[in-house]
């Protein structure tokens, strides 16, 4: 008969099938669906697409004629009863009940069924009975009135999550909240790369569960959800540790968060941590948390394949996928013309393997599916190499073009995704920032090769070179460790030479942290006691802020253009704004103008603009400066050789 596919709903308990055919299931329009290529009567854990029910039917449409719809527990994808119906029978409003998540109770009211088991049907019943799933018509999806307040922990892409999480909240009617005490919903979203970062979040959940007691059963009790890697990492191990909490959804669940929310308000806990292969939230216009900023994230990629020993995130992020270039390009078009950004970041956990291997792009651009994936000279992948769809370079190219006035950065990189032609492309537009990250990790070649990041220090330094040779004046930031397994004295003092031969502009820099389920978790020892740890680290930090206050004293005397972002926290009279390598600039009052903006004056500097900035001092953390004249960033060389022209006439004439 061949093989029968489970779309299985991310619902919540059932151990009941109904097995719709072809014709019947065409017609949903449904919440995302599990798509689980398993032998008829399992499910299992091997998940192999998430996606929406239309996407799943084009995909099934020429594998089987007969596929069987499941609602199972939502953590785990576990069939938990053997219990099939298999008559045939007619399904009335399927597309509403579907969508709305109907108990068996609800189907057996609205369909008739042609002859059948009626023990099956009997037992089915009482199932349901003791155990019911919650009936979720489509107003218990709306958050009308409901106030939700986020707290964002974390990288880049948890900030952009966040945007993702908000924009499918606001679409049914939720709204947003900046005072957890007003809230109806309070959602964390979580980082799960050390151990400090998660103990922050339980820290931080004792405070809100002290708010819901408060509360108690009142009209608006509040619900609490955490959301993220660490939501992906601990699963169930969350509600166990602490009943505060009552929706748990990772990375790849947050269109579901509407549905889970609407499990808790029936009194159950609501999980949904299942990882996919493809979302990538293409279709989400994230809604920016500040919509005064100028600046924005866009997150082109998701996942991560290099499975570094120490790292937690292809665990908590799962596979690489990338979304289709058509709908990046749509995204910083939008931003661009209706919010005016004028810095855009190009997010991923390994930003530069991007691969764009959409149908649009194999019958749009040509590609071929043989190309071999190039690698930066003397690095190498743990796993075989890719081949086909548009890579990076021209992902970067077409998003530079979107808007010559728009500043474009990337991160976070692989120093092994550097070939020659994304080098040559930052090059190549000068509204992309001359910013690099590459992160090392470590200096010596034996701890390298412990944590396997696929090359020695040598070539690392031979890419560091190569880098600054094809783009003067680049700006070079890294990660660094401290304290990985086994690390001696000796390979510590490797990375502080390292430190010490490349002078970084900017450093991200830790003690190591095991994490469960790496390489590092299962094979090695965290024999690296914390007293040493810190002392490294400590070593580190101190040879890196050493190097960073003289590379930020030489520019002084310099004139940068920098972008504007608003006013400085720590002094709001006064403005801050990043040059073109991302280093702070505090910005003092103005000399002049010019340009298209005629006369401005300190209080009219505003989000957005670019301004000519002559550099008058320098820590290891900011640059400060006065601001000369307002320009552009395409006519900054030639407004900059006027004013010079200018200044030389001034002392002609003087």
């Amino acid at each position: 008969m061949g093989h029968s596919f489970n779309i299985t709903r991310i619902y919540a308990r059932s151990d009941s099938f109904f097995t719709f055919s072809f014709q019947e299931i065409c017609s949903l329009n449904a919440y995302p669906y599990l798509v689980c290529s398993r032998r008829k009567g399992t499910c299992g854990t091997s998940v192999i697409k998430q996606t929406r029910a239309s996407d799943g039917l084009k995909q099934l449409h020429n594998i089987h004629s007969s596929v069987a719809i499941n609602r199972v527990y939502t953590q785990t994808g576990f069939c938990k009863g053997n219990v099939r119906l298999k008559s045939d029978f007619k399904v009335r409003n399927i597309r509403n009940n579907i969508a709305s998540g109907p108990s068996l109770d609800s189907f057996i009211a609205q369909t008739q069924f042609q002859g059948g088991n009626a023990n099956i049907q009997k037992k089915e019943a009482q199932t349901q009975s003791e155990d019911a799933a919650p009936y979720l018509p489509a107003s218990a999806l709306s958050g009308a009135d409901r106030k939700v307040y986020f707290e964002t922990y974390g990288c880049q892409m948890n900030v952009s999550d966040t945007e993702v999480a908000w924009s499918i909240l606001q679409s049914h009617g939720f709204q947003k909240t900046s005072e957890p005490k007003l809230a109806d919903v309070v959602l964390l979203m979580t980082c799960a790369i050390r151990e400090n970062a998660e103990q922050r979040i339980w820290n931080r959940l004792e405070y809100f569960g002290s708010l819901k007691r408060k509360r108690g059963n009142s009209k608006n009790p509040l619900k609490i959800g955490l959301l993220g890697c660490m939501a992906e990492r601990l699963k169930k191990k969350i509600v166990e540790k602490t009943k505060a909490v009552d929706v748990v959804a990772g990375p790849d669940a947050y269109r579901d968060l509407p549905r889970l929310l609407s499990v808790a308000d029936s009194g159950q806990t609501a999980i949904n941590v299942m990882l996919s292969v493809d979302e990538t939230y293409a279709d989400v216009v994230p809604v920016r948390l500040d919509q005064a900023s100028k600046t924005a994230f866009v997150s082109i990629m998701r996942g991560c394949d290099n499975m570094c020993s120490y790292c937690i995130v292809p665990f908590t992020r799962g596979r690489e996928r990338s979304r289709p270039l058509a709908s990046i390009l749509e995204e910083i078009k939008g931003l661009s013309d209706q919010v005016r950004a004028r810095e855009v970041t190009l997010l991923g956990q390994n930003v530069n393997s991007y691969r764009d291997v959409s149908e649009e792009t194999y019958y749009g651009y040509g590609t071929q599916e043989s190309e071999d994936t190039n690698l930066a000279d003397g690095f190498e992948t743990i796993y075989k190499s890719k081949k086909g769809g548009l890579r990076f370079a021209h992902l970067l190219e077409r998003v530079a073009q979107v808007n010559p006035e728009m500043r474009i950065r990337f991160t976070s990189p692989h120093p092994k995704d550097f070939p020659d032609e994304v080098l040559h492309t930052v090059k190549d537009y000068n509204n992309i920032c001359n910013q690099i990250h590459l992160p090392a990790q470590s200096g010596n070649s034996d701890v390298l090769q412990r944590m396997r990041r696929g090359y020695t220090r040598e070539s690392y330094l031979q890419l560091v070179d190569h880098v600054r040779t094809i783009i003067p004046g680049v700006s070079i930031s890294s990660d660094f460790i401290a304290g990985f397994c086994g690390e001696t004295g000796s390979e510590h003092q490797d990375t502080l030479s390292l430190l010490r031969l490349v002078r970084y502009n900017y450093a991200y820099l830790f003690a190591y942290s095991m994490r469960q389920k790496t390489h590092a978790y299962h094979r090695m020892e965290d024999d690296v006691t914390e007293e040493t740890k810190n002392r490294r680290l400590n070593e580190i930090i101190g040879v890196f802020r050493q190097n960073v206050q003289e590379i930020n004293q030489q520019q002084i005397g310099q004139i940068q253009l920098v972008l504007v972002e608003g006013p400085s926290k720590r002094d709001p009279n006064q403005m801050v704004g990043k040059n073109d390598g991302g280093t702070r600039v505090i910005l003092s009052h103005i000399e002049s103008a010019r340009a298209e903006t005629g006369d401005i004056h300190e209080n009219h500097l505003k989000p957005g603009d670019y301004v000519a900035v002559a550099i008058t001092a320098a820590t290891s953390q900011v640059l400060k400066g006065q601001v000369l004249f307002a320009t552009k960033l395409q006519k900054f060389p030639l407004d900059l050789q006027s004013w010079k022209d200018d200044r030389i006439s001034e002392q002609a004439r003087s």
